[in-house]
């Protein structure tokens, strides 16, 4: 069965902000890569990505980010990721990437 994955845009003067519900993984993985990309070239601000009602994310997942946050320090902006459940949290401390995040 797959996925189901809802992300929104909120725009503010100062970041961007998409909010996730739902899974992040191979079936869903291009929604989530086509938004974020989307968000980057559509605005000139920070992104935030709040995660709160985020479920699962897979590898596939955690790559996609990787690759927001290298286009959005091309165009000097930089990638937070908020509200993250302890079992996520824990995924970005083993693969690292919580030194490349701004995690709130």
């Amino acid at each position: 069965m797959p996925s189901e994955l809802i992300l929104t845009e909120n725009m503010s003067d100062d970041f961007t902000e998409v909010k996730v519900v739902g899974e992040v993984d191979i079936y869903t993985s291009k929604q989530f890569k086509e938004k974020l990309y989307s968000v980057l070239e559509s605005s000139g601000t920070d992104l935030k990505i709040d995660c709160s009602e985020l479920k699962y994310i897979d590898s596939t997942g955690l790559g996609i980010l990787v690759g927001t946050l290298k286009k959005a320090k091309l165009k000097g902006n930089n990638v937070y990721i908020t509200g993250l459940k302890d079992n996520i949290k824990k995924l970005f401390l083993i693969t690292g990437l919580d030194k490349l995040f701004f995690i709130e």
